[in-house]
Order: structure tokens, then sequence, then C-alpha cells
């Protein structure tokens, strides 16, 4: 008898385990925000860790209010929340969701322009233990925002700021200084930052990727800076302008673990920094993208090219 209630107990626990699903997926979907709400109405939701709402239709500020009213214990472990491209969720609708959600570790909302740094301000009081920070494109935050993230998320192990063009040096630098775990660092298409914050992307021993596309005032002696950085696995300097040679082969001389470089469009790079970079990286580089560099001889392209594809 104590046998048959032992495995009815561990069968129970499988079922339970198969059917308790811990991944809500809506993107691109109609009518989301009454999915989402109707969905984690039912008991078995209860424990959900993922949610993924990215550019799904329909949601908006007060679908977030009903689920605080009426399914607050379904968001009690949710761990991570995706509303890239939401566009009618507010800086009211980031204090509704982050009040319900303590453990949430991944928060992302892409192309958000109606998000400020109130917005930011709600998630770091009520979610503690971010990890995992994607603001690519929310083009309202000011430095204020980067003060409280810097402040309240020194745990932070990636940050994607993409287009987020009101920040300045001074922001930017608040977090180099205290997220010291960061690994990814996404600064993709901000031209207004300088040297005198890049320099201090040198803080980050942790850090291994990095995109610094459209970053037009980084010098030679910024990047030589950035080239401490020696756990770095991906750079992108595409349309670096400034970069020449120098700056190309302190990173190849202090990143001996790079796997991916863009030089995209820097005209100031000549075969130079390329037989630097094969001296030093060849053994772990897989990609270069040298297009547009007119200062590059096809030759010593085809001869990277070799050392590539030849591990």
């Amino acid at each position: 008898m104590e046998e048959e209630k032992v495995k009815a107990a561990e069968e129970e626990e499988t079922w339970s385990k198969e059917t308790v699903p811990k991944v809500i997926d809506l993107r691109e979907m109609n009518n989301a925000g009454n999915r989402l709400v109707a969905a984690l109405s039912i008991p078995r939701y209860r424990h959900v860790r993922e949610i993924n709402l990215e550019f799904a239709q329909d949601i908006e500020d007060r679908h977030l209010e009903l689920l605080k009213t009426k399914c607050l214990g379904s968001l009690q472990d949710l761990e991570s929340l995706n509303l890239n491209g939401c566009q009618k969720i507010s800086d009211k609708g980031i204090e509704i969701i982050s009040s319900t959600c303590p453990e949430l570790k991944v928060f992302s909302i892409y192309w958000n322009v109606r998000v400020t740094d109130i917005g930011i301000q709600h998630l770091v009081k009520n979610c503690k233990h971010i990890i995992d920070l994607n603001l690519s494109g929310c083009k309202n935050l000011l430095d204020k925002s980067l003060q409280l993230i810097a402040d309240n998320y020194q745990e932070l192990e990636s940050l994607n700021l993409t287009r987020c063009v009101k920040l300045t040096d001074g922001g930017l630098q608040k977090i180099l200084i205290k997220c010291s775990s960061l690994r990814s660092l996404n600064l993709y298409a901000l031209s207004g930052f300088t040297d005198e914050a890049y320099k201090k992307i040198s803080l980050l021993a942790h850090l291994k990727f990095l995109d610094l596309c459209g970053a037009q005032n980084l010098s030679d002696e910024g990047l030589a800076c950035i080239a401490k950085c020696k756990n770095l696995v991906s750079l992108n300097l595409t349309w670096c302008v400034r970069i020449t040679d120098v700056g190309v082969m302190a990173i190849a001389e202090g990143c001996s673990s790079l796997e991916f470089l863009s030089l995209f469009g820097i005209v100031g790079v000549t075969d130079k920094c390329l037989e630097v970079l094969s001296r030093f990286c060849s053994n772990t580089l897989t990609t270069l993208d040298v297009n547009g560099c007119v200062g590059i001889k096809n030759y010593l392209i085809h001869y990277i090219s070799d050392l590539i594809s030849s591990h």
C-alpha cells in the first residue's frame, strides 16, 4: 500500500513537471493583452518563469493593471519579461508590472519612446535582482536612468543602450565605474560619447561583448584603454572613423581571445594592423570584417581569411 502511494506521488510529480509551463510566448500575436490575462488566470501557469511579448499587439498598461489585480500570485516567480516593441506601455505600466515581479532578472523593453527616467526609477525600486537589461531605442532616457542603474544594479551582466541618444559621458561613466560585473555592453549608434567615457571601459575586467558601432569620437587613445579588457571575445568598431592602425594594434596585442572584430568602414586602417592581428589573434579570430577599409590590400585580406578558416 505504501509503495503504491509513493509511486502515485512520483507519477503526480512527473506529470506536474511535464505539464506546468514555465514560458508564455505571445510574440507578435494579436489581442496579446487579453490572452496574457486569460492564461495567467489558469492555475497551471502559477509558477511561470518567462513571458515573451515581443512586438505583441494590443498590450497596454491596463492589461498590466489587470495582471496585478487578478493574477498577482502567478507572477511572483517570474524571472524574464520581454516587452520589446510594446510601444503602448508607459512608465505607469513599468511601475505596475515591476511591483508584481520581485524576482525579475531579465527585463527588455526595446524601442519604447514613452519610457522615461521615472519608469527606470520604478524598476530599480521594485526589482532588485536584474542582471540583464535591454533599453535599446528608449530615446527619452537621460543620465538619471544610468545613475539609478549604477546605484542599484552593481551585479548587472548585460546592458543594451543602443540609440539612447540623450545619454552623455557623465551617465555612462557612472555605469562603468559601478557595474564592474558587466560581460556585455551595447553602445550601438551612440555618437555623443567621447574618450572621457570610453577610457573607463577598461574597468570592466569581465567584459566579453562590446558594440561601439558609430562611435565617431572614439580615438586610438580610447581604444588602447579598451584593449585592457583581456577577455573581450566580440568587438564591433564599425564606422569608428577616427581609429587607425595604432588603435587596432593595441586591441590585437591586448585582446588575445578575440573571435569577432568588425572594422567596417574605417578608412584609417592599413595592412599594418592586419599583420599584427595575424600575429596575436589568428588562433582565436573567426570573423574579421574589413569591408570599406580602403587602405587594406586584397592579398592581405585573403591571407587573414586563410588563417581564420584554418581553425
